[in-house]
């Protein structure tokens, strides 16, 4: 049974999704140019979108900036290091696709961001020791909530603090957020999108054909 709360979040995220695919039909009108290449579990728009300027603090303490991201394909992932079942299922699965492209070149190969909406309990640190549990080559980051509210609406996500259950100490709150993921081509623009059930072959064979294709 779904809680006021989270039924207002499943609301924003399907208006959210509704508006990702409104924007793909009429990117794919008439106007809309360009072949793109079929994948298996990646959703391109027509054309990627321009995102925002944004500044998030990576785990080790660094900024990420825009520029940090390009020259690769970015799979975005919104979550946090408390989330009992969502995040830790998800990161698997990319961890198992992130391992079977090893072999591109360290500048060009496909990153993972996971970006915490949990910035209260999920300090730098607390992120980058839960990220490295599933692949050395996640990225890890976090904002206060105004840059990452910002952050995540330009990639049409959502996510909202749910409170404790009546009993429990107040910081044993839960986040309800998107499960889906953005993907930023390397431009870091947003391309596509990545919804579930995930397949890791097929993540990892799109992401391998278009790391190819950038770099022809």
């Amino acid at each position: 049974m779904f809680n006021r709360t989270t039924l207002i979040v499943l609301v924003v995220a399907l208006a959210a999704g509704l508006g990702l695919l409104a924007a793909q039909k009429i990117l794919s009108g008439p106007a809309a140019t360009g072949t793109q290449p079929e994948t298996r579990a990646v959703s391109l728009f027509p054309q990627p979108r321009e995102l925002p300027d944004f500044a998030l603090q990576q785990s080790d303490g660094t900024q990420l900036l825009p520029g940090e991201l390009h020259g690769h394909w970015t799979i975005v992932f919104i979550g946090f290091t408390f989330c009992p079942d969502v995040c830790p299922m998800t990161l698997t699965q990319l961890g198992q696709a992130q391992r079977q492209w090893e072999d591109i070149p360290d500048g060009v190969r496909p990153r993972v961001l996971f970006v915490s909406v949990d910035p209260e309990r999920d300090s730098p640190d607390r992120i980058g020791d839960y990220i490295s549990a599933f692949h050395g080559d996640t990225l890890g980051a976090t904002a206060d909530i105004p840059a990452l509210e910002e952050f995540t609406r330009s990639l049409s996500l959502v996510f909202m603090k749910v409170p404790a259950p009546d009993g429990l100490p107040a910081d044993q709150y839960s986040i309800d957020h998107s499960s889906a993921m953005a993907l930023l081509d390397p431009q870091a623009r947003m391309a596509g999108v990545l919804q579930g059930p995930l397949d890791p072959e097929a993540i990892a064979a799109d992401l391998r054909m278009l790391t190819e294709a950038a770099r022809n």
